[in-house]
């Protein structure tokens, strides 16, 4: 049985003079051509400084006259997920790979919103749609990597076998091998304990740290 997708409510950023200045321009573009294209970027700027439901309302009202439009929808999907409606957020998402198959933010979002789910199959078929799409993406194919040892240390490790043993699947000691520069272990054990508890949010939380440090010590 799926797991519901975790809600994260949005709040209200603080107050930007660059952000304000952008916005007053969409604005003023909108008001001159108001069944233009120009509601998108003002929709994304209401967005990133935390009104996320204005940007839904515009978007929502766009895409009434640009149906087609992509960009307008994924921005409306990182509204619905700034809102906390994953739902609605992953319905947009799916609109637009059934017009667009080939488009990786789209694939990417609905990866992480399957992944931070605790639905890996259909967040494995996402990431493996992008590093087909775009070989060059290591935090895509890293993330993929992860999901597919599915709580496994992979080749190598120096707590390979420590790792076999359901014992040492535990918070802290994931913390411990964050703490030591173990990311790829930490990765595994956390996301073992998000496949035993999916609803917890601070499992959740430290396996992205988990990812993102991953990612970071590949880079470097």
């Amino acid at each position: 049985m799926a797991n519901p997708i975790p809600q994260v409510g949005g709040a209200v950023a603080a107050p930007d003079p660059v952000a304000a200045g952008a916005i007053r321009r969409y604005e003023e573009r909108l008001a001159k051509d108001p069944a233009g294209l120009a509601f998108a970027p003002l929709a994304d700027a209401y967005r990133k400084v935390g009104r996320a439901r204005e940007a839904i309302r515009l978007c929502q009202q766009g895409l009434v006259r640009f149906p087609q439009y992509t960009t307008a929808r994924l921005i409306l999907a990182r509204a619905y997920l700034d809102e906390g409606n994953g739902e609605e957020a992953l319905g947009e998402l799916v609109r637009i790979l059934e017009a667009s198959p080939k488009d990786t933010q789209a694939h990417r979002l609905a990866a992480d919103i399957h992944r931070k789910a605790g639905r890996w199959n259909e967040a494995r078929e996402h990431l493996e749609r992008v590093v087909k799409l775009e070989p060059s993406d290591r935090e895509a194919r890293l993330t993929l990597e992860a999901l597919q040892a599915g709580g496994r240390a992979g080749e190598g490790s120096p707590l390979g076998r420590v790792l076999e043993d359901d014992t040492f699947a535990t918070m802290s000691f994931g913390a411990l091998c964050l703490e030591q520069g173990l990311p790829d272990e930490a990765a595994q054990i956390f996301l073992r304990l998000v496949k035993k508890n999916p609803g917890d949010a601070r499992v959740r939380e430290r396996l992205d740290e988990a990812l993102r440090a991953k990612t970071q010590k590949r880079k470097g």
